[in-house]
């Protein structure tokens, strides 16, 4: 997709484009930020867009993305491709920094896979190696030296440097003391002359001290001597310091040889954190704007909910001014959009608005809307924004618009979005009128998508006529003929030419001579869509009041309900508790019978064999009751497990979101057989009658239990006996 250097420039993408580098922290991720453009491929485009989303999101959880900041190695990449060439110290170190960078960033990203699927996806068939890292420092130090054991030649030549130098200041030092001795030197005694110690000799005795004369005082007085001996050993120190160098070039030379297979994987590396540096970039930007990633569909249809302008909220923001949103929907049932009203109410700033968040979008740029909101791409985006007379091409404002139609006529399919501000302006109203209404026809029978802001009355007429065309209005207020930067879609919209005259201090009778010589109809027309207009504000009003009203009874609906399932539940557990009692009252009496058989007769053979029908007789029950039980219980755990699974991914958010509460502390309690005790969790008070390796039996009257004492808590401990 080729955008025209027009579209950019009257959306002010390339205001966008600055505000993104600025973010960047690396030089190379700047000017790639610089330099974004629309991404033809979709497949690319939806896998950046998701990339910028999942690093957004890593902002606000526990697995933030490290440190990506890296140096740029152009110069090294360069330079490995030279045969023979020899890469400077600090580039040497810049490649060392960069894998290790690069290597951290890799491991994280497969180890949080989950988390950041797209970015990782991006980066798994890079090489994670520690060859470059160990096979760099093996040679060179922190410092940024190279190592004295980079190789045993290097090793030998350096013991030797230090051996010599040594000796250098041993025979110095005896030389020193030996003139001092007498008298040969002057107050200061020595000095340094390139680099070197020199005896500071009295000139008239400077024939008398063997060594190279370095120089002397600005007076003549002094005369700085090296002694032959010390001569001798920095001559020694130079010869040792040419083959140090020349070894450390052959080390060096080695090395940059052993990159140059790696070439290639360190133009992915770069390559790489440059993307990241990118995707860095455009994330705090979506984070300085609460920029999302909306819904992208495939059906054409834009949905923008609560769209802001990012850059005019931003300046908006500094100065602490209130930005307006906008909800605005281009889909097959609306194709093109005519907004109409009067100057200064925000027509041109919806129109950049929808332009710029569709640029930003198909640049793998994150924007300002609701999450409700819902996009689709477009192979073509064309704008006709501002004043574009051209002095150089001696063309007219108008002129200069009929040649961009032309280009309009050009592009435009079923694939483009076009934005056309005051379209038609420029030429007589009726004839340039007339020629709009031909060309937005035109626009209209090729199914392109588009907004266009007007004041000719045709264009709003023909927008009314048109099933996939709609008229739209910029909200005034029309008391104080205030704009309220609201967008009205379905109807068009007063320019309130007379009111904001009469408001400005036009005097009445000029306005009035105004009306009488334009076409009664035309007035008649204006006034009626005034009107409509304060109908529908109205109408706002009253719907806004109606459903806060609807959402009040909601609210109650929804309390009234809670109390009557909690009175249900009470009810089925009072059923079921005088279900219970009676079947015990039942049972009592069977037992109570047989009692009084045994206490008449006296046989226990009867006894047994009755008391046996009886426990068989309601064992038969129980069983019955349990298979029922089992098929609810089981029917009710298949609910639960489907609603949980359901909630499980909400449930994980949360608990990464939130850091983990801390535990209360449970106060250990030495329980006692005869304390009364009830469950952390539970009402029901029972006793305990014995303890156990911290398990207690509880007893609740009609049974037994064994709990856990951790589980349990003190109601009434028992009193003990004096």
């Amino acid at each position: 997709m080729k955008i025209p250097e027009k579209a950019l420039s009257d959306l002010e993408f390339t205001d966008v484009l600055e505000q993104l580098s600025q973010l960047a922290i690396t030089a190379l991720g700047k000017e790639a930020c610089a330099n974004m453009l629309p991404v033809e491929n979709k497949e690319e485009l939806v896998l950046q867009l998701n990339s910028v989303s999942e690093f957004t999101s890593s902002f606000d959880n526990e697995n933030r993305i490290p440190n990506h900041g890296f140096d740029d190695l152009s110069l090294e990449i360069n330079l490995l491709k030279i045969e023979n060439s020899v890469l400077e110290l600090e580039g040497f170190r810049r490649i060392a920094s960069t894998s290790e960078t690069i290597n951290t960033l890799l491991k994280f990203f497969k180890k949080f896979k989950e988390y950041y699927p797209k970015i990782h996806s991006q980066g798994s068939e890079i090489e994670i190696t520690k060859e470059l890292i160990s096979s760099i420092k093996n040679v060179i130090d922190r410092f940024g030296e190279v190592r004295n054991d980079a190789s045993p030649e290097l090793y030998q030549i350096r013991n030797k440097i230090q051996s010599v130098r040594s000796k250098i200041g041993q025979s110095f030092q005896r030389a020193l003391s030996q003139y001092i001795t007498v008298d040969y030197l002057d107050d200061i005694k020595e000095s340094v002359v390139d680099n070197r110690r020199v005896l500071a000799v009295k000139a008239m005795y400077r024939r008398k001290v063997k060594g190279a004369i370095m120089g002397s005082s600005k007076t003549g007085s002094i005369v700085y001597v090296e002694p032959d001996i010390t001569l001798q050993h920095n001559r020694e120190l130079n010869n040792l310091q040419f083959e140090e160098t020349d070894e450390i070039k052959r080390i060096l030379l080695q090395l940059t040889q052993f990159l140059q297979p790696y070439r290639s994987l360190l133009i992915a590396y770069q390559d790489y954190l440059t993307l990241i540096d990118s995707y860095y970039a455009r994330a705090k930007y979506a984070e300085k704007t609460n920029s999302i990633l909306p819904k992208i569909n495939t059906n054409r249809e834009l949905c923008l909910v609560k769209a802001y302008h990012p850059l005019l909220y931003l300046s908006n923001k500094l100065e602490g001014k209130t930005t307006y949103p906008q909800d605005i929907t281009l889909k097959k049932e609306q194709r093109i959009i005519v907004i109409s009203g009067p100057n200064a109410g925000g027509k041109s700033i919806t129109l950049k608005t929808v332009g710029l968040l569709q640029l930003m979008l198909q640049t793998g740029i994150l924007i300002p809307v609701h999450e409700q909101s819902t996009v689709c791409f477009f192979d073509q985006i064309i704008t006709d924004i501002g004043d574009n007379q051209s002095i150089e091409n001696h063309l007219s404002t108008y002129s200069y618009r009929l040649k961009n139609m032309k280009y309009f006529i050009r592009k435009c399919n079923k694939n483009t979005l076009f934005l056309i501000d005051e379209f038609g302006t420029g030429s007589d109203p009726e004839l340039g009128g007339a020629l709009a209404e031909s060309f937005l026809e035109e626009f209209y029978n090729r199914e392109a998508y588009g907004i266009i802001t007007t004041h000719y009355s045709n264009l709003k007429v023909l927008a009314n006529e048109l099933p996939n065309m709609s008229n739209a209005n910029m909200q005034f207020d029309n008391k104080t003929l205030e704009p309220i930067f609201n967008l009205i879609l379905g109807e068009a919209g007063s320019s309130f030419t007379f009111e904001v005259a009469q408001k400005n201090g036009i005097p009445f009778s000029l306005i009035n001579r105004a009306k009488k010589k334009i076409e009664r109809g035309k007035v008649r027309f204006d006034a009626t869509i005034a009107k409509l207009q304060k109908e529908r504000s109205q109408m706002t009003k009253t719907g806004k009041s109606l459903r806060e009203q609807e959402n009040k009874v909601i609210e109650k609906n929804q309390r009234l309900e809670l109390l009557n399932k909690k009175i249900k539940d009470k009810l089925i557990g009072y059923q079921e508790l005088f279900d219970h009692n009676q079947r015990m009252i039942v049972l009592g009496n069977k037992v109570n019978d047989v009692a009084d058989r045994f206490f008449e007769n006296g046989k226990k053979r009867p006894l047994i064999s009755d008391l046996l029908r009886l426990i068989e007789s309601e064992n038969s029950k129980r069983k019955k009751k349990s298979v029922a039980v089992k098929k609810k219980e089981k029917a009710a755990k298949e609910k639960a497990n489907q609603e949980a699974t359901k909630a499980l991914v909400c449930i994980r958010k949360e608990k990464k979101k939130k850091k983990k509460a801390p535990q209360p502390v449970k106060v250990k309690i030495d329980f006692k057989i005869g304390d009364q005790v009830r469950l952390f969790d539970g009402k029901a008070v029972g006793t305990i009658d014995s303890i156990e390796k911290e398990k207690a039996i509880v007893n609740y009257g009609m049974f037994t239990t064994q709990i856990r004492l951790e589980a349990l808590d003190l109601v009434q401990a028992i009193k003990q006996k004096k």
